[in-house]
């Protein structure tokens, strides 16, 4: 399993915005700079955050996005399931109902189910606050400004 660039994205963007949780309107421009994304490639990224609930916008020239919760309320096996959509290691186990014919017979579906949930409980349990928290102790990316 690979995740794409633009889950990878997704967890910067949702990063940048909360390290910049301070109640302000961030700009898209701003972590695009920071971030080395560009505009519109984060366009159709807060477009699909937003859709779920996940940012608040606001338009106009001192505008801009925040989080709609605080970063230790976000996961990145949700973020990543917005963008990314399944995260299961093959395509039959998508449905929550199993469509296989052969599933019942599959000496290896055990395999991928357990590998299916080794990824979920790991990426559950790192939320946003958590990768903030892991940058200021490598002193990595400092935005103040």
């Amino acid at each position: 399993m690979k995740i794409s660039t633009k889950g990878r994205y997704a967890v910067r963007l949702m990063y940048d915005l909360a390290v910049h949780h301070t109640g302000d309107w961030v700009a898209l421009k701003d972590v695009s700079r920071r971030q080395g994304i560009s505009v519109k490639y984060l366009e159709q990224i807060v477009r699909q955050l937003s859709i779920c609930g996940y940012l608040k916008s606001l338009r106009g020239p001192h505008g801009g996005y925040q989080l709609a919760k605080e970063p230790a309320d976000y996961t990145i096996y949700e973020i990543l399931q917005i963008t990314e959509g399944s995260l299961q290691p093959v395509a039959c186990l998508d449905d929550e109902i199993n469509q296989c014919g052969r599933y019942h017979e599959c000496p290896t579906i055990g395999i991928w189910e357990g590998l299916g949930q080794v990824i979920r409980e790991y990426l559950s349990q790192i939320t946003l606050e958590d990768i903030v928290e892991r940058a200021k102790e490598k002193g990595g990316n400092d935005f103040v400004i």
